[in-house]
């Protein structure tokens, strides 16, 4: 059993009704390219996480096309809302809605093998510019979640962690987050990530931190290509 990470799939139907193309011409037939990386190294009995911003869809009705497509795929998935995952809804609507085809990481965690998947949305991080005061109740629910999340595998006994958010956990080495405080606090092995594109990559952490390995994993920040998470 392998464990794969990629975010930001940005996906509206084929052909694409928002074409990604708009933000540089390297996202040209991403869609292609993410599919040919996972049919190439995935197994029935690995496991993707999708680190959010899945589809553009509006309604969850909307996004079933694009969701079919990724069931289509080999593998078990985990996926977890991102901040344009409008269609997002109560986990009950969104397993009925998909077929059971997905496994939705909200409040809760998945496992995989002797690996538990734990993660939330995550949000902007107080100091950075874009940090406004109404993020903070925002930014407290989502660290709530986030040990929730955690403390439930660390409950069923699960020694080996994964965790998986859409927003970065950091953006400096030198500073610290409720998030990357309770990846050190749990012993979370490694925390993938996505949200940021372009130029911004370069301005999220990635890397060791306190024993836990931080990657960005947004689709354009990978070459559109799987990233497998090493569970030794």
């Amino acid at each position: 059993m392998k464990l794969y990470a990629i975010g930001d799939l940005h996906l509206s139907g084929t052909p694409p009704t928002k074409p990604m193309t708009v933000f540089g011409r390297h996202w040209d037939e991403h869609w292609p390219k993410i599919r040919e990386s996972w049919q190439a190294a995935v197994t029935a009995d690995d496991t993707v996480i999708i680190c959010g911003d899945t589809s553009w869809a509006m309604q969850l009705e909307t996004a079933v096309a694009d969701l079919d497509e990724l069931a289509a795929l080999p593998g078990n998935k985990i996926l977890l809302r991102g901040n344009h995952d409008y269609w997002w809804s109560t986990i009950k609507k969104m397993r009925e809605a998909t077929g059971g085809a997905f496994h939705f990481l909200q409040n809760n965690f998945h496992a995989a093998g002797d690996v538990a998947i734990c993660g939330t949305r995550g949000w902007n991080l107080p100091g950075s510019p874009s940090f406004r005061q109404e993020d903070e109740a925002i930014y407290k629910r989502e660290c709530l979640r986030f040990r929730a999340s955690l403390e439930l595998a660390r409950a069923a006994g699960y020694k080996k962690i994964v965790a998986a958010l859409h927003y970065p956990p950091l953006y400096c080495a030198a500073d610290s987050s409720c998030f990357s405080e309770l990846c050190r606090e749990y012993g979370v092995k490694s925390c993938v990530f996505g949200h940021i594109h372009g130029e911004d990559v370069q301005n999220a952490f990635s890397g060791f931190k306190d024993g836990t390995d931080y990657r960005l994993v947004s689709a354009d920040g990978v070459a559109f290509a799987l990233q497998e998470i090493a569970l030794s």
